[in-house]
């Protein structure tokens, strides 16, 4: 913690991609390989492609027998070929049915037609294990997609569906975590390491997938990453599902602070728990050669010994998250059984009997997959050794730890009871040393957990990814004897090793990166209720040193009422509740917003000067109650981003009786419930206005149109579809298109960035049958940037969307 480094600084690390610049050369200054006939200049400097090899790889996996020998060639000519595209539809989506039956029909004759499809395969197919047929995959890489002038059109028709969030593009075997967790709309989630946010976007998708338009689920997603930088991607990924389910948090994993209150408001008497937890580790990576050939020549075996340990900790820090009942899905992206089956059976030493390791191999039937090792060995500095007692005595507090072997027993714990291990009491000559490596080799353990119940996903079997998961389901509370000497040693071990410096050249990822609480009701009809005691504090003792401190001293101070606040935290503002009710009754009575929105306290912002703030966001009562409780325990969680972008702050010429606007995002929530400053409108003249981005009220085709949206008060309003043939206003549901405007003195304009009006225009218009699909792909050019068209009467201020970069809350 010297010269201003924090704790947590080799965790960091692992997730900064330290890549060496090969192409920059200062000819001014000569460097090393200066003085040799093959020294890179600015003349003789050209691209190669990736080096698709690595005997270090292929060594380390035969040995480990990952494939059997017949089909390593299959295995490894997999590896090197480029990874098929693939995308999943959002469900929650409203054009989703729109998409899924392009995809079916059009889309699939148009790419068949265009693609070379030298294989015969399908040029694109539903993922036949994905839940109703709302995963694709491609028969050719994103590369391809890219340089194939016929596939141009769709790959754009991509780009646009992907940023507006009708769609996410997504490796396959990534979505294959979240579908173990058995999502149910009442859940809480911890998304343990979330960046850059695929997989918190498919576990929001599940938990609206059965949610009414202007309804909330009870459930809630806390997505969590130790990077400010990957949490802000997380934040850009996950803002596309205009969602006021989620938390985005900035806390290393294996510290995520517990959020507890005892009955009589003190910290550490219970805590809340999670429903799921997804633990989604940094590994190193070798799963996705596939898409990130580079990391053929950077992969060596110390880069999973390198995380074993972290993996460990991180994982059972969500398991004393996880409620008794609960589900936890471990994954990696990595095939080292060191960083896989070598980490489920630590957990479940650890454990004790408290959770268990579920056979899992009836769901998702159309998923190929294999079952886990039950034998490996672990390689360092270039020896092999099949058990921890085969190491020599002068390495044991070096990268490896016994818990890397299936047994995960030491030397001491293998012989029988009263022997003396004349290896550890005698001293060490250099010519034991010498033949320590070679000397007391053991046969390969085989372990007895049911490791086999594990799943691995190799690549030639399904034309995929390589990726590792397990499911666990925590049957009663963790061991509270974490404090036993055995236990402190190991954790003492764990720690040390932790701060062991991975090989240089090594880069650490997770699935996604190569571009990719229940927590029981704490508030019940505005009643505070917490949930089951904790005795055992499973929870606790896996805190870092300072917090567990912090709960210590809590306990045995009993009258300090005011905690220590935690959440000044550097770089984040604030987050505090929205409470001016002047500004809340005048923005009830301008939209005529119905009684059964509840507005007052489920309205957040960034600043508590109600004349500073621009934005106000929404939340569930789900993300309520843990605000309120996060606020109460001294905010010891650090929160990024929460909530729904609602409502932002307008100005305009002649003014407006309201300063606020809706926003775009927050729309579709409360629309259900506006019963002012909102029209109907005819899809001639809603197309209009998407097309021309401002009409006049003596333009409008529907002189009803014009005399209503005349009679609105002037600022902002809702211009809804109304359907075919129905001149009566529409009951709305999840079908129902609209639209944010402004009304000014002769005119109403649209409040839509330019895509997403262009997005929206063409999703009508092939609904409606005036365009044709195959026409629509094959039109390359989509608008780009998303200025707004300057209001004739009206000057939107720090309102228009994506005028500028919006901070995150």
């Amino acid at each position: 913690m010297g010269r201003g480094q924090k704790r947590g600084r080799t965790q960091r690390r692992h997730f900064k991609q330290n890549r060496d610049n090969v192409w920059k050369h200062n000819p001014g200054k000569p460097s090393a390989a200066a003085d040799t006939a093959d020294a890179p200049t600015e003349e003789n400097v050209k691209w190669e492609p990736f080096a698709t090899q690595n005997p270090g790889f292929d060594e380390y996996y035969k040995e480990q027998r990952i494939v059997r020998e017949e089909e390593w060639d299959e295995f490894i000519a997999s590896l090197r070929s480029p990874l098929p595209a693939a995308f999943r539809i959002n469900a929650s989506g409203q054009f989703s049915e729109d998409i899924q039956s392009q995809l079916q029909n059009e889309f699939t004759k148009f790419l068949e037609a265009e693609a070379n499809n030298e294989n015969g395969e399908e040029a694109i197919r539903p993922l036949s294990w994905y839940p109703g047929n709302l995963a694709w995959q491609l028969n050719f890489s994103r590369m391809q997609l890219r340089k194939n002038q016929a596939l141009e059109g769709f790959h754009e028709f991509l780009k646009q569906e992907n940023e507006v969030g009708n769609i996410t593009r997504q490796e396959a075997v990534s979505m294959v975590p979240p579908l173990f967790l058995n999502v149910m709309p009442e859940h809480h989630i911890l998304d343990m390491c979330a960046a850059p946010g695929s997989k918190t976007f498919q576990l929001l998708e599940i938990i609206h997938g059965f949610t009414k338009t202007g309804q909330l689920p009870k459930g809630l997603v806390i997505a969590n990453d130790v990077d400010v930088q990957r949490c802000n991607l997380l934040i850009h990924q996950t803002k596309r599902m205009s969602t006021a389910n989620l938390i985005v948090t900035n806390h290393e994993a294996q510290h995520f602070p517990s959020i507890s209150m005892g009955k009589d408001g003190q910290v550490g008497r219970s805590s809340l728990l999670f429903d799921r937890v997804l633990c989604d580790v940094p590994c190193s990576g070798d799963g996705t050669l596939r898409k990130a050939p580079d990391i053929w020549r950077k992969w060596n075996a110390g880069m999973g010994n390198g995380l074993h340990c972290l993996q460990v900790v991180i994982a059972m820090r969500g398991l004393a998250l996880l409620k008794v009942g609960g589900r936890m899905v471990y994954s990696t992206c990595s095939m080292n059984p060191v960083e896989n089956e070598a980490v489920v059976a630590e957990i479940l030493r650890r454990c004790e009997g408290s959770v268990e390791l579920l056979d899992v191999s009836n769901e998702l039937p159309g998923l190929v997959r294999r079952p886990g090792l039950k034998t490996w060995k672990v390689r360092d500095k270039g020896s092999w050794f099949t058990t921890y007692k085969d190491i020599p005595v002068h390495r044991k507090n070096g990268a490896i730890v016994q818990s890397m072997f299936p047994s995960g027993l030491s030397w001491k714990e293998t012989l029988n009871e009263g022997a003396t291990n004349h290896l550890t009491e005698a001293p060490i000559s250099e010519e034991s040393k010498e033949s320590d490596a070679s000397s007391h080799l053991s046969e390969m353990e085989v372990s007895e957990l049911p490791l086999e119940r594990c799943m691995r996903i190799v690549p030639h079997d399904q034309n995929s990814g390589a990726f590792f998961i397990a499911v666990f389901q925590k049957i009663s509370p963790l061991p509270a004897n974490h404090s036993t000497n055995k236990q402190t040693k190991s954790k003492q071990r764990d720690k040390s090793h932790m701060n062991v410096k991975v090989k240089e050249g090594s880069e650490i990822q997770k699935a996604e990166d190569v571009r990719e609480i229940s927590i029981d009701s704490v508030v019940t009809e505005g009643n505070t209720e917490m949930i089951s005691e904790n005795k055992d504090l499973e929870a606790e003792p896996l805190l870092d040193d300072n917090e567990q401190n912090g709960v210590q001293k809590s306990k045995t101070d009993n009258k300090k009422k005011k905690l220590p606040m935690q959440g000044n935290w550097r770089g984040v503002d604030p987050v505090v509740f929205f409470t001016d009710e002047t500004i809340i009754n005048s923005i009830i009575s301008f939209y005529g917003v119905c009684e059964g929105f509840p507005l007052a306290g489920h309205l957040v912002v960034r600043n508590d000067e109600s004349t500073l703030v621009k934005r106000i966001y929404y939340v569930s009562r789900s993300v309520r109650d843990i605000l309120q409780l996060n606020l109460q325990v001294g905010q010891r969680l650090k929160i990024t981003s929460l909530g729904l972008k609602i409502f932002e702050r307008q100005t305009a010429k002649d003014g407006s009786p309201c300063y606020y606007r809706i926003s775009s995002e927050g729309l579709q929530l409360l629309l259900p419930y506006l019963t002012k400053q909102i029209v109907y409108a005819s899809f001639s003249d809603f197309e209009h206005l998407l097309k021309y981005r401002a009409v006049k009220f003596v333009d409008f085709v529907d002189s009803t149109l014009a005399e209503k949206a005349s009679a609105l008060l002037p600022g902002c309003c809702v211009v809804v579809l109304r359907q075919e043939n129905n001149n009566a206003d529409i009951t709305v549901d999840a079908s129902t298109i609209a639209i944010i405007c402004w009304k000014g003195k002769s005119n109403l304009s649209i409040m839509v960035s330019a895509s997403d009006a262009k997005e929206l225009l063409e999703r009508l218009e092939i609904r409606h049958g005036k365009k044709d699909i195959t026409a629509s792909v094959l039109e390359k050019s989509l608008l780009k940037g998303d200025s707004v068209a300057p209001l004739d009467d009206a000057e939107a201020v720090d309102g228009t969307e994506n005028m500028e970069e919006e901070p995150a809350i």
